[in-house]
């Protein structure tokens, strides 16, 4: 099956990410190699929420990291707002399955810390924090250290840490699966609440169908490794959502073919 091609849009807009005929392999011992992406083709949309779906091992994770600017494709070409990418970009967050918080630091100071390698100045980045902790519920907790924070309370501050450098590109690397149910889906409706109030454009990478559906206006489905686009899926639910649209029909009919492609693609 042929990849899909990049999408832009009714109007042809420019995409803000736009991935063409990447493929990333992975240098092993005694000079063997594995071939972790082949030709993905992918265009996001500004204001998008796209969700990637795929098998253990398809590359998912590798696909966020090479958005990010974090790892060089062998082969194929990734541009961010119409400019090639070729290291880190400020405008461009990633947030981890791990938290990853500095344990010796407060919430306070881990949710600024990427403010301070930037060389914000004090004022401003204590109120650019203060209002990222407001934004995810962690108003209270500014004093408190990893240790004394929950689960769900340090991928909030992970969220927070990513959030007050403004990108205009968030990408999650699996962030509420290490969560219980509850916990996930009272994130899932504040990430859809952050997304809108900031018009943020987000890539987020789940191995739960319901979740992948209930966030995205995309599903993208990748195949086993080398990870390749399989499917490209609109989700035709209305914006804003809730819980309750969990029960729609389409919810049903998009994960049957979801779970079509994850099989085709097993």
């Amino acid at each position: 099956m042929s990849d899909p091609q990049p999408s832009r849009g009714a109007a042809g807009p420019l995409p803000i990410l736009e991935l063409r005929d990447v493929a990333v392999d992975f240098r092993l011992r005694r000079r063997e190699s594995v071939e972790a992406l082949a030709g993905v083709n992918l265009a996001i949309n500004r204001s998008e929420i796209v969700a990637v779906i795929g098998p253990n091992g398809s590359g998912k994770s590798t696909l966020l990291r090479v958005a990010a600017g974090l790892l060089a494709p062998v082969r194929g070409s990734v541009a961010f707002d119409g400019r090639p990418v070729d290291g880190p970009d400020p405008r461009i967050g990633l947030v981890f399955q791990e938290p990853r918080l500095l344990p010796w630091r407060t919430t306070f100071q881990n949710v600024a810390f990427p403010l301070e390698l930037a060389g914000v100045a004090a004022a401003d980045r204590e109120a650019r924090t203060a209002a990222g902790l407001l934004l995810v519920g962690l108003e209270g907790a500014g004093g408190r250290i990893p240790s004394q924070l929950s689960g769900g309370m340090r991928q909030r501050a992970a969220l927070a840490r990513a959030l007050v450098t403004e990108p205009e590109l968030l990408l999650l690397d699996e962030p509420f699966s290490a969560l219980d149910e509850l916990t996930r889906e009272r994130l899932n409706l504040e990430l859809l609440a952050i997304a809108a109030r900031a018009r943020m454009t987000v890539v987020i990478v789940t191995h739960s169908v319901q979740e992948a559906i209930f966030l995205a206006d995309r599903v993208v489905v990748l195949s086993e490794r080398p990870g390749r686009v399989v499917a490209d899926l609109a989700v035709a639910m209305a914006r804003p959502r809730s819980l309750r649209d969990l029960d729609a029909a389409v919810v049903s009919a998009t994960a049957h073919e979801i779970r079509n492609h994850l099989g085709a693609a097993a």
